[in-house]
């Protein structure tokens, strides 16, 4: 071999391992951490009043359901309106009036009755499909980027810094040794979310307590006199 082909060669077999060696991802290590931050936007606001909102907004858009949850609340003013003027009309003095408004309140009644059954199965299938998307989309897509990414390296350590059995736990289950899996990194961007919600949240939030304000021996006494 000449000594002109001795460099090309080595150099080969530099890039062939820098080839095999573990490269950072950037993009799954802001993927993992706005997963996790989703996750802990839902547990705070709460499920159910996600769900709440969405379906608010969904009232609002253009579609059949909209219209039905209209008539509903107008079927509903109209069945507090004819109860009312039931309520002011004697039965006995004015029947036929009576029994006139009574015969339509009976009938708005029923159909209000039949579109809030409508409506309200049509709530419970949409809550449904929400819980699923929210799911899917917050700790199933958790569970996928742990499973399809198990043996890949969020990014590396630095050589040296830290003891082999560090390493191995930062790598832990099937990542590199050196590197820190992406099990490792969720659990820490999970728990720096939570103790920064928790930060503000308490700055935010409004000091309620008061210091007590010590009251001298007699003074309850010398105040009932004054008032007296």
């Amino acid at each position: 071999m000449s000594a002109a082909s001795q460099p090309s060669a080595q150099a080969g077999k530099l890039d062939a391992q820098h080839d095999n060696k573990p490269e950072p991802m950037l993009s799954l290590v802001l993927i993992v951490f706005y997963v996790h931050l989703a996750i802990y936007l839902v547990n705070t606001i709460g499920a159910s009043t996600i769900d709440s909102l969405l379906w608010i907004v969904y009232l609002k858009l253009p579609t059949a359901m909209s219209r039905n949850a209209k008539e509903q609340a107008r079927l509903k003013r109209e069945v507090v309106q004819l109860k009312r003027e039931m309520n002011a009309t004697s039965s006995q003095d004015e029947f036929a009036k009576w029994a006139k408004l009574r015969r339509r309140h009976d009938k708005t009644m029923e159909e209000f009755e039949t579109l809030n059954k409508i409506i309200g199965t049509n709530k419970t299938s949409f809550e449904w499909t929400v819980k699923v998307a929210r799911w899917v989309s917050t700790n199933g897509f958790k569970l996928f980027l742990q499973f399809y990414y198990s043996k890949t390296p969020v990014f590396e350590l630095p050589a040296g810094w830290f003891p082999y059995y560090v390493e191995w736990v930062l790598s832990f289950p099937r990542a590199p040794i050196g590197t820190v899996s992406v099990q490792v990194w969720g659990s820490a961007c999970a728990a720096a979310i939570s103790l920064t919600g928790d930060v503000v949240a308490s700055a935010l939030a409004p000091s309620n307590t008061q210091k007590a304000q010590p009251v001298p021996a007699g003074g309850e006494k010398e105040a009932d006199k004054k008032t007296q």
